[in-house]
């Protein structure tokens, strides 16, 4: 039985006790292939963040993230046991710095006063690439980029490149909260397919779901091919 990791939905860092940076990740795209993935037998995991969604299969869990630095934790729990991993969670670059006589910025409430009010910001970590980094063998990883339309394709294939990924959804801004997606799938060898213009997220799941399978079964006869010429 197939293993899948999944993450979806936004992140959202705290800049007070109620404000924060956030996008507008709404999740759909993670709880959709969480639900195909549950509906053809896989153990599927889902690390879904601050959004209503929710999957319809009971079979699926679900653990809840909010920040950068909480789907940190979990990923670091629940990678290593993963056969496949899809990154789908629209996760931060960068988190609000607490200023230095805050102590926790979630006890506290900043006040409106005349003028402007500048936040100090700092990178968040990589996620993907730090999870990409400390894979196992047979592990098979897969990310998304969402990009202007105008460099979608070159800005995907360096990613996928720059992360080590095995596979890489590249779509372009408007899949953001959307009801369909219209998206390109890349391997290091280049694109292999491109879905038949803008399509639901339900059928987009299938349409990903079934070139994860077609992949891991090229790896392992790959894998075959590879043990039996050593022998």
């Amino acid at each position: 039985m197939t293993r899948l990791l999944i993450t979806a939905g936004p992140t959202h860092e705290p800049i007070d006790a109620v404000r924060y940076l956030g996008n507008r990740s709404s999740g759909r795209l993670g709880v959709k292939l969480a639900d195909e993935a549950s509906r053809r037998g896989w153990d599927v995991t889902l690390l879904l963040g601050p959004t209503p969604m929710a999957c319809e299969s009971t079979q699926v869990a679900t653990h809840r993230f909010r920040t950068t630095a909480d789907l940190q934790g979990l990923l670091s729990e629940h990678a290593p046991q993963c056969d496949v991993l899809v990154m789908a969670a629209a996760v931060a670059d960068y988190r609000p710095i607490p200023p230095a006589d805050v102590e926790d910025v979630e006890r506290v409430k900043i006040r409106r006063t005349p003028g402007r009010m500048t936040l100090d910001l700092e990178a968040t970590p990589d996620l993907l690439a730090e999870a990409a980094s400390k894979r196992r063998p047979g592990q098979l990883f897969v990310g998304f980029a969402l990009e202007p339309a105008a460099t979608l394709l070159d800005s995907g294939k360096a990613k996928l490149v720059r992360k080590g990924l095995d596979l890489l959804v590249a779509n372009p801004l408007d899949t953001m909260d959307a009801a369909g997606i219209h998206a390109w799938l890349l391997a290091p060898a280049g694109v292999i397919d491109e879905t038949p213009g803008s399509i639901s997220k339900a059928a987009f799941a299938s349409w990903l779901l079934d070139h994860i399978a077609a992949k891991r079964s090229d790896n392992a006869q790959a894998g075959r091919e590879a043990a039996s010429t050593d022998r």
